[in-house]
């Protein structure tokens, strides 16, 4: 029954509460729909960039451990995100997960998980130890006991290894910059430049890669004075480039996944090839903007896009390139066999 005698003292109470209340259920029902999608897990193409670039950077167990826990909080969250932004009804071939756990408490988990990567981040400061007492204090009776950063271990870092917050916060900016152009070009139905799209990729792609490497070069025990971020770029725009050629070639994606791009009426790289090649004819932009679910028009576009305009003979071109700059540079920074391995399962 209720009363009202449990609040005449509840500032006290207050007071004396020292420990949180949150309970291990509460955190796993808050978590369910981030539990839902990496039940399915995709390419994983973060994990395996973060493992074959750690032949070069050898980072600590520990710190490797967070650092991929980070950017799995990070990616995923996103994902919870974008698939409401673009009102996707699958991801990886099963319902996404605010059509089961609703808008609201999806939108919240996937900004609870960014809060739990950021705090996860706190473990990977540096260590902190007590200051030396100098011959001078000791001389007049004095110490000093106040905590110091321990002095860098390796001084010739590109990337330190403190403010790594502020770092994960840059990389998030750049993230929903990407994010936010993707989104007005489909909705105002601007097709962005070449230039402009590479742009974009940069960002809204890039920046996760960036974390995770950024982040391992802050903790390397080994390779230190190397710069590994144009490479990690240079993989980001391979990487979407490629995804946005299988995505209206693949012959994988189920019927509500295919071509996906076009019922998102997104600027796709060979969308905004064909659209570039043939400005006058307006037929793809007609079809973005009505984004299609059924597929019709998905295929008398991707006709299109194959015969008339030869967007996919161009897109392969251009991913083959970029496949052939990616192999140089991973020779010329010294081979990594993992890498390398990765790179030949993504060739298309």
């Amino acid at each position: 029954m209720a009363t009202v005698d449990k609040y005449d003292n509840f500032l006290s109470n207050l007071r004396g509460t020292s420990t949180s209340s949150w309970t291990e259920a509460q955190e796993s029902s808050l978590l369910e729909s981030y539990s839902h999608i990496t039940a399915h897990p995709g390419e994983e193409i973060q994990g395996k960039l973060i493992e074959s670039f750690n032949f070069w950077l050898n980072v600590p167990k520990d710190k490797l451990a967070v650092i991929k826990r980070v950017v799995d909080f990070l990616h995923n969250g996103c994902l919870l995100i974008n698939d409401i932004k673009y009102d996707s009804q699958l991801r990886r071939g099963i319902p996404v997960a605010h059509k089961i756990y609703g808008i609201p408490q999806t939108i919240n988990t996937a900004n609870y998980v960014y809060c739990l990567a950021n705090h996860r981040l706190l473990a990977l400061r540096p260590v902190r130890r007590r200051a030396s007492i100098s011959s001078s204090s000791s001389d007049s009776g004095l110490s000093d006991d106040s905590a110091t950063v321990q002095k860098a271990d390796y001084p010739d870092r590109i990337i330190p290894d403190r403010d790594l917050d502020l770092l994960v916060a840059g990389e998030l900016l750049s993230l929903h910059r990407g994010q936010g152009m993707d989104i007005l070009w489909s909705d105002t139905l601007r097709c962005p430049t070449e230039d402009e799209y590479v742009d974009m990729v940069k960002d809204k792609t890039g920046s996760l890669l960036r974390i995770a490497i950024k982040l391992m070069m802050a903790c390397a025990t080994r390779n230190t004075n190397v710069d590994y971020i144009p490479l990690t770029d240079l993989i980001g725009v391979q990487y979407q480039i490629r995804n946005d050629y299988m995505n209206l070639q693949s012959n994988e994606y189920m019927d509500e996944d295919f071509a996906k791009n076009l019922s998102e009426g997104k600027f796709s790289f060979p969308i905004v090839h064909g659209i570039l090649e043939q400005p006058e004819n307006r037929q793809i932009m007609n079809v973005l903007q009505k984004r299609p679910k059924t597929p019709t028009l998905k295929r008398h576009t991707i006709n299109y896009l194959r015969d008339t305009t030869k967007s996919f003979d161009y897109t392969l071109t251009v991913i083959r390139k970029l496949e052939r700059q990616v192999k140089a540079e991973i020779a010329r920074l010294g081979g990594n066999p993992m890498l390398s391995a990765m790179m030949d399962v993504l060739s298309v």
